[in-house]
């Protein structure tokens, strides 16, 4: 990964500062407490000159009194001006993270599947919350860091030139050589937390594989394997680490090194006896005392270069996200209940980054409240036909039309609500039995109509035996459950959104023969009235079919229903004889 060039640095920032703009004020209430407290912390130091050379040498009582009673007032307003940058910043910094945190989660549910298809899901979680995580870091401590412990630098520079200037130059004469130093070391860390963010994504991304696979992983016997690649990526993940310490280590000991010379330089020019004649014990004692303090703030200054370089490369990361294009949605057309009527002529699609055509001059004419069964091999485009119908994905040539209208010139919204989906892969959420049937029409359906949708999908058969019934929470992805139970909840909301169009991809794949003899009844009732379209593997659950096409390829190789295809003794008969057979 490329590291962030000190111009993209500058961009990157501003539009960072950007999300600040609604918390301005709170903004404004950090950099007055820094200022303040910094502002304090200077005047402390301005004071010792007086203190020694008028309360010590000169005996004044008086001072020394007042100042005695002053001390405790100046670090009461030191600690509120603290309280006041730490908590106005932090509450600038947790809001900003938390806005975008929520702005990239709801820039993942608008981008193209596509996308989905070719990123990694650990990528993503690692960038919504590592990456999110170290803008907190820029955004907040090294913010922080910056303003108050710049404005302390200033602030002891003020004091020191304006009472010994000529002891006070040489101190500053070592602020180039620390530019430098600083400077290389940005790149450094930028280059590094890069590196770190990618580092992590892979251990995201390995932990899932291992953790969703599982069984496989043990059935396998692979888990010395999954052990021995996650300890790879592991062990880059440590070294790149290492690297950020050790340049932050090395640079604060260069630092150092370079301000302690700086202050050697200054003891050898005051042990000049001309020069130290001019100077009183409490200038000398004040000067040297700021130079001292100096060391801690630009020791800072140089560590928090860590976070921010970091915060950037994460705002990279995660802006390059945001600027991801979203599915495009050209639709003026709100569409309202289809009839049901699909028709495909010379549809052309390919998959992004491959050469062959995944369907080629498809010809489809699908009459409404009828089933269509679409089988072939593994491949040859069934379930893509089924993904360009609700636009997941957006065929280069042809037309797709349903009652007469092309699917491009409608809502993305109104359009997928014509589709209910059923799919061997089932997705259930960590909710109760009742909001999974009803996700995303909870609003809209009342607990009897709920009820209805459960006894349709013989979800009732074991709710009444779960301790809360309908609300009783299922865990993630119904893991709770057994397969055939979480399918007849996905076929459940199917019933209840009760959508024109239903599209079934090998929907009873998970059941058992008596589950799914019933749900085949529930699918039956279901499809009354609709436009069914079938992506099936099993020959035997679409023999009642209207039309059964056959693909191959991404091509249509033949149609009909059971009956002609088997006469034809086509690709049809072919598949129908392996399949029985096997069974036989």
């Amino acid at each position: 990964m490329h590291p962030v060039s000190p111009e993209q640095s500058k961009a990157l920032f501003a539009r960072l500062l950007a999300y600040t703009n609604q918390y301005r004020i709170g903004l404004l209430f950090a950099i007055l407490g820094m200022l303040l407290y910094a502002g304090i912390d200077a005047f402390f130091f301005s004071q010792i000159q007086t203190f020694i050379d008028e309360g010590l040498t000169q005996k004044n009582y008086d001072l020394l009194f007042t100042m005695g009673l002053a001390l405790p007032v100046v670090f009461i307003a030191r600690g509120i001006a603290n309280f006041i940058a730490t908590y106005s910043l932090n509450w600038v910094g947790t809001n900003v993270v938390c806005a975008l945190r929520q702005q990239v989660f709801n820039h993942l549910m608008k981008v193209p599947v596509s996308f989905h298809d070719q990123t990694s899901t650990g990528d993503l979680i690692a960038k919504i919350t590592y990456d999110i995580e170290q803008v907190q870091a820029a955004s907040s401590r090294a913010l922080m860091t910056l303003v108050r412990e710049g404005a302390f630098v200033l602030g002891l520079l003020i004091v020191m030139f304006y009472h010994s200037w000529q002891l006070s130059l040489v101190f500053v004469l070592i602020g180039p050589i620390v530019g430098l130093v600083v400077s290389y070391v940005s790149k450094r860390f930028r280059t590094v937390s890069r590196r770190i963010q990618k580092a992590m994504g892979n251990v995201t991304s390995s932990s899932e594989q291992m953790l969703n696979g599982h069984k496989v992983v043990v059935m396998s016997g692979a888990q010395q394997l999954e052990a021995n690649r996650f300890s790879e990526i592991n062990n880059q993940t440590r070294q790149q680490q290492m690297k950020l310490v050790s340049t932050k280590a090395i640079s604060v000991s260069v630092i150092q090194v370079i301000a302690s010379l700086a202050l050697a330089s200054v003891l050898l020019f005051a042990s000049s006896p001309e020069f130290l004649s001019t100077l009183t014990t409490g200038t000398f004692t004040m000067v040297l005392t700021c130079m001292m303090t100096l060391l801690r703030p630009l020791k800072l200054l140089t560590t928090v270069n860590a976070d921010f370089q970091r915060g950037l490369a994460a705002c990279s990361s995660v802006f390059n996200l945001l600027d991801e294009d979203v599915e495009q949605d050209k639709g003026k057309t709100q569409l309202q209940r289809v009839k049901g009527h699909i028709a495909l002529k010379d549809v052309h699609f390919t998959y992004a980054g491959k050469q062959d055509p995944a369907l080629s001059n498809i010809n489809l004419d699908i009459a409404a409240g009828t089933t269509v069964a679409l089988v072939g091999k593994s491949g040859s485009g069934k379930s893509t036909i089924a993904s360009l119908l609700t636009r997941f994905y957006d065929f280069e040539r042809g037309q797709i039309l349903i009652d007469g209208q092309s699917i491009k010139d409608v809502t993305l919204e109104s359009l997928r609500a014509q589709f209910a989906l059923v799919s061997q892969h089932v997705i259930l959420f960590n909710d109760t039995i009742a909001n999974n049937i009803a996700y995303g029409i909870e609003e809209k359906v009342t607990r009897e109509q709920i009820q209805a949708a459960a006894e349709a999908a013989y979800v009732t058969d074991f709710v009444k035996d779960l301790p809360d019934g309908l609300d009783t929470h299922i865990g993630e992805n119904g893991m709770s459950l057994s397969g055939g139970q979480r399918q007849r909840i996905t076929i459940a909301r199917a019933i209840l959104r009760n959508a024109p169009i239903l599209i079934l991809d090998e929907a009873t794949s998970a059941l058992d023969t008596e589950s799914e003899r019933r749900i085949q009844q529930a699918i039956d009732e279901l499809s009354l009235n609709k436009t069914v379209i079938v992506v099936a593997h099993r020959l035997s659950t679409i023999e009642k079919a209207d039309n059964i096409v056959v693909l191959n390829q991404g091509k249509i190789v033949e149609q009909g229903t059971h009956a002609q295809l088997l006469d034809s003794q086509g690709v049809y008969r072919q598949i129908y004889d392996l399949q029985f057979a096997g069974g036989a």
